[in-house]
């Protein structure tokens, strides 16, 4: 196997485990002035996620890192031609984490009502552009022979990109939903259930619409399912979104949450085998960035090899160990949010 198929593989697994691990979080903001009606719920939401959102950010910080040293034609592409919807995606990071960090600094109604608002706006908005992004990779974007990207922010928002945007919030909310059913009691808890099995519909409902759209505006996306290998993610998605449903029915609210994460990792896949060997398609399909003309030179991609063997273990055991520290419901005392 290639370096340049290996580093496709790594960077992909690195913003799966963003997908995954942020997901839920971003999720539960998303859900937040909805699912908690009181001052005590809303709290009980922020520390639900409080201890692990900004641990879960490393993955995301890791696989930009790792994909401006490995295919750094990719990475100037895709964060200049995406500038605006970057900046708005920043923006949305940036809103969700100070109002997580700021709400509880003053009692007033009102002051926290704002930082409510603007965790739950972020939240959703961030959520919703992760997914624009996909779609556009997806779908392939006009980029000229040297790699720069020939399109304006309103060619961003085409009807497949927006469709993904929508599927990724409704994992997102699932996720979010799943992990607040396990973190919370009560009414609180009762709420989130609801959600899961209502978010699990949408998920599907949107899958399909996905598919549907694509046929028309982004036919690509199916150039690589002819081999059987590329169904491996659809099928996992297919039949793990079913066990999502039986767990909450019999109250299994732990596996409930690990077969909404494995739905996130089935169509994380499902994008990477509908994607490969392109990292960023091309409207013409000669321009397209590869693994196999858009890397960086193979000594730089092994000693990147080398550096993620050692590094990468010691962010699982990290993440591993905080999940593990703060496990069991959510209690609220005087340093809680």
């Amino acid at each position: 196997m290639q370096l340049s198929t290996v580093w496709f593989l790594i960077i992909g697994i690195l913003f799966a485990g963003y997908a995954i691990l942020d997901g839920f979080d971003l999720g539960a903001g998303a859900l937040h002035l909805i699912v908690a009606r009181t001052d005590s719920e809303r709290r009980q939401v922020l520390n639900a996620i409080g201890p692990v959102w900004d641990g879960n950010e490393v993955w995301l910080i890791t696989g930009a890192g790792s994909l401006f040293a490995a295919f750094p034609l990719v990475y100037g592409t895709v964060f200049s031609g995406f500038y605006l919807a970057m900046v708005l995606l920043l923006g949305s990071l940036i809103l969700r984490a100070i109002s997580i960090e700021f709400r509880s600094k003053e009692t007033a109604r009102l002051w926290r009502l704002g930082w409510d608002i603007g965790f739950s706006l972020g939240s959703t908005l961030a959520a919703f552009l992760f997914g624009v992004v996909l779609g556009n990779l997806l779908r392939g974007i006009p980029i000229d022979a040297g790699g720069v990207y020939r399109g304006g922010f309103v060619g961003l928002l085409n009807p497949f990109s927006l469709t993904t945007g929508f599927l990724t919030l409704s994992l997102a909310i699932m996720q979010g939903s799943a992990w607040l059913a396990l973190k919370t009691e009560g009414e609180l808890q009762a709420r989130a259930r609801r959600f899961v099995l209502a978010a699990v519909l949408a998920v599907a409902m949107v899958w399909i619409g996905a598919a549907l759209v694509a046929r028309s505006d982004a036919r690509r996306v199916f150039d690589n399912f002819a081999s059987p290998l590329a169904w491996v993610g659809p099928l996992l998605t297919a039949n793990v979104l079913f066990y999502v449903f039986l767990a909450f029915r019999f109250n299994h609210n732990g596996r409930a949450f690990l077969f909404t994460s494995l739905v996130v990792a089935g169509l994380a896949a499902t994008a990477g085998a509908a994607l490969y060997p392109n990292l960023v398609p091309a409207v013409e399909a000669a321009r397209s960035l590869t693994v196999d003309n858009a890397h960086s030179s193979d000594t730089s991609l092994t000693i990147m090899l080398i550096v993620a063997l050692i590094g990468m273990p010691i962010v699982v055991a990290y993440s591993s160990f905080i999940y593990w520290k703060f496990k069991g419901k959510v209690r609220i005392d005087e340093a809680s949010y």
